[in-house]
């Protein structure tokens, strides 16, 4: 039976008035208040209680942060002066810092966003740790290419990549310091300047890593953090002097993103919404594919968009598999993200709260059973059990719909077209997963499932070296790996005339 523990261990670091998260907000290289003066609070969804008080930024503090990300791109002695290798060793410099950080950097989120620390330490700090020192390397082997072209006269033609200029880095509550990393990183390895949007949830570890890239050297302006609410996003996404737009969120806000980008026809990256198919056929190793699906479904308390929120187990061994997972969410124990024995910290709020358990609700009343218990943990703090719906029809909201939260629905299928006819059935197309030992099975399904990242006998396996998106409602573009770049730059082509 899922459990709820205590709050924060004494043991564990926590930061307070006198920890070194700024409180306001960052622009031009110096820390100021919003130009209004107003400030708000950010919770620990833990225990629904106020952790800090940040400043509110608004439309004309936009419009500071966007001039000062153009003043540094523009100015030749500025971040522009920089060259490949000198971009790289500041990189470097920052990743070792998030590194040396790592345990405070890890509070912040557990305390911010709910996660358990020891994730948040081992998983998201240091993947932006490497994340940093990844696109420092690949600063430096940025190259263009000599095209033969086939002209009456001799003439040379080359290709060269240029910064796109201005980045409004937009970053969900999920995932704070890792989707910052995700957008700041390989906005700078290619050249450009950068202003970061946090989430309004989760402000402090954005705060926290504008002061590391301070430390680290970065000149004036060439990153600005701006924490606000959505008026402030909507503000930064139709300035005029934003050149791109790199946004991870929900598929509804990513529409509302491309047409305020229309203004100036500014480039756009997202990574949107999923609905994650999860095929378990009964020829797999279904203990590994029972525990493998529990992590699909219930990681980072659900909210996470390529989590394998749907799953489609073949009838034959459709009871076992269901009962299995239930089995892993009921023995998780739920409870603040700074206690070491939590399995899965809080939802990020009320609001989502209130969502993830409307959702549930709504199941029910159509007609969908729920295996074991759902509902709330405790009478403080946003959380919820990990739940198990069966019972599914495919017309349902918690089939079709995006709850973000540790709700997973299983449904039984005959047959490999079934599975991914099901599987192919919906608006997203982030990720999948599929669980078999026939191993041609594996690649045929996989290359039938329209997602951006198909996972074969694994779930959450990951490296920075792999691109990822989505397809279809599930964004534009592709961030990490070698081509996470080629969404911060633009090609040019050059034509020399070589005759005499």
């Amino acid at each position: 039976m899922t459990t709820t523990i205590s709050s924060t261990p004494s043991s564990t670091p926590v930061p307070s008035a006198s920890s070194d998260v700024p409180r306001q907000l960052l622009i031009g290289g110096d820390w100021v208040d919003a130009i209004d003066g107003r400030t708000f609070a950010t919770d620990d969804p833990a225990t629904e209680e106020t952790i800090v008080e940040v400043a509110h930024g608004a439309a004309a503090d936009v419009d500071a942060a966007v001039a000062a990300a153009r003043a540094a791109f523009e100015d030749p002695a500025g971040w522009s002066s920089f060259t490949p290798r000198q971009r790289a060793h500041l990189l470097w410099r920052i990743g070792d810092l998030i590194e040396s950080h790592a345990d405070e950097l890890a509070t912040l989120e557990a305390l911010d966003n709910g996660k358990p620390f020891a994730g948040a330490r081992d998983g998201d700090v240091a993947v932006a740790a490497e994340l940093f020192r990844y696109f420092g390397s690949l600063a430096m082997n940025i190259e263009g290419t000599t095209i033969p072209v086939s002209l009456p006269t001799p003439h040379l033609a080359y290709t060269v990549h240029d910064p796109i200029g201005v980045v409004a880095g937009i970053v969900p509550w999920n995932f704070p310091l890792l989707m910052a990393t995700f957008k700041i990183a390989p906005a700078l390895a290619a050249g450009n300047t950068v202003v970061l949007k946090p989430a309004e949830q989760t402000p402090l570890s954005a705060l926290r890593l504008g002061s590391l890239l301070l430390e680290a050297g970065l000149p004036a302006g060439a990153v600005n953090v701006l924490t606000g609410f959505g008026d402030a996003g909507a503000a930064l996404v139709a300035h005029p002097g934003v050149d791109k737009v790199a946004f991870t969120g929900s598929t509804e806000v990513g529409k509302k993103i491309v047409a305020a980008a229309a203004g100036n026809l500014k480039k756009v990256s997202l990574e949107l919404g999923g609905k994650a198919p999860n095929v378990v056929f009964a020829d797999a190793d279904l203990a590994k594919a029972i525990a493998g699906s529990a992590h699909a479904a219930f990681f980072n308390q659900g909210q996470c968009c390529v989590n394998g929120s749907r799953m489609y187990v073949e009838r034959s061994v459709f009871d076992e598999v269901a009962a299995g997972v239930n089995e892993i969410g009921a023995a998780m124990r739920v409870g603040a993200g700074l206690d070491p024995s939590t399995d899965m910290g809080p939802l990020i709020s009320e609001e989502q709260f209130t969502k993830v358990l409307g959702y549930v609700e709504s199941g029910l009343r159509d007609g969908a059973t729920v295996l074991g218990e759902t509902g709330r943990v405790g009478d403080r703090g946003w959380f919820v059990r990990p739940t198990v719906i069966t019972d599914v029809r495919e017309d349902m909201a918690i089939q079709r719909e995006e709850i973000f939260g540790p709700v997973v629905t299983i449904v039984p299928f005959d047959g490999v077209d079934e599975a991914c006819r099901l599987a192919n059935a919906t608006r997203y197309g982030l990720a999948a997963g599929v669980w078999t030992k026939n191993i041609g099975k594996a690649h045929q399904v996989a290359a039938r499932l329209r997602a951006g990242t198909v996972w074969i006998n694994s779930w959450h396996a990951d490296d920075i070296v792999l691109p990822r998106g989505g397809y279809k409602e599930s964004g534009w573009g592709r961030e990490l790996g070698s081509v996470g770049l080629d969404d911060f730059m633009e090609t040019k082509t050059i034509m020399v005339d070589l005759a005499e």
